[in-house]
């Protein structure tokens, strides 16, 4: 079971250019995909998730060709959209009740087994009876999740789903999307690092609708090791170090200027520095960005 896309090319009427020949293999368990706001994450996520037409290329999951056959693939989808909207004034338990309805649960003690699995799931069954208006950030996007897992999906996309969520609820996200990543594919869109480094086994960088790196997350950071430097400077150094070598990311520590740069030889001043996937993915962003220059 995996999701495969080939060639996927997508423009708009105004010329914009999401997609340019997107190809990958994505298996089973949780996939990354990482990429600035603008990189293309959300229109591919919404091409593989039937909502929009793609201009060329193949996108097939599982034996399901997904341009021909969109009825069948939602059959087998789960879908988290970047901004998930609620009624405020229907409980947990009505809207979950009523979207395993519009999924082809008809009957009702069966229906209510789901609604009631789902809602323990997320560890939202206590609140079952609260409006989703009362609900905090992460306590809708759980509930995104449950009404996304209606019908045991095959597939689940979530589109930046711990955006804006405190560190607890990242916490106990995470671990519901590893949980659920056991038995599916699930393709994970985010800007935010650290959520790809500790869920995914695969992942892929998108930058101006293109692929510009995919591979194991710890295969890619071993790859740069011994390239990765580090320095700490003030603004006035950080310009001239910039005309020596390639600054890839420059952090705050204690209020600090950090600047990490990537070199195959150790630059005057620096000390080496075990890359992670913030290096990877700044590095990959940094070489993109001079090619396409």
């Amino acid at each position: 079971m995996e999701l495969v896309l080939e060639g996927v090319s997508k423009t708009y009427p105004n010329g914009v250019k999401a997609l340019d020949n997107v190809t990958l293999t994505i298996p089973h368990g949780m996939f990354g995909l990482l990429g600035p706001n603008g990189a293309g994450k959300s229109s591919l996520m919404r091409s593989v998730a039937t909502l929009q037409a793609i201009d060329s290329g193949s996108m097939k999951f599982d034996g399901i060709d997904i341009a021909s056959q969109p009825d069948k693939l939602r059959d087998v989808l789960g879908y988290l959209p970047q901004d998930f909207g609620v009624y405020p004034k229907v409980t947990a338990w009505d809207m979950l009740d009523h979207l395993a309805q519009l999924k082809g649960l008809g009957k009702r003690s069966e229906r209510h087994e789901v609604v009631k699995a789902l809602l323990n799931r997320t560890n939202l069954w206590e609140h079952r009876s609260r409006r989703l208006g009362g609900f905090s950030g992460g306590m809708k996007q759980r509930f995104g999740i449950a009404q996304a897992l209606i019908g045991n999906p095959k597939l689940i996309i979530v589109d930046e789903p711990t955006a804006g969520l405190d560190p607890a609820e990242r916490f106990r996200f995470h671990n519901l999307l590893a949980e659920i990543s056991e038995d599916v594919v699930v393709l994970l869109s985010t800007h935010i690092v650290t959520d790809v480094a500790d869920l995914c086994r695969n992942m892929a960088i998108l930058a101006g609708g293109k692929v510009i790196l995919s591979g194991h997350p710890l295969e890619l950071t071993k790859a740069i090791e011994g390239r990765i430097w580090k320095r700490f400077v003030t603004a006035e150094e950080l310009e001239a170090v910039s005309k020596e070598v390639p600054v890839i990311a420059v952090r705050r520590v204690a209020g600090r200027r950090l600047a990490h740069v990537f070199a195959e030889q150790q630059p005057h001043g620096f000390e080496a520095v075990t890359p992670d996937l913030e290096d990877v993915y700044f590095q990959s962003l940094s070489a993109s960005s001079k090619k396409a220059a």
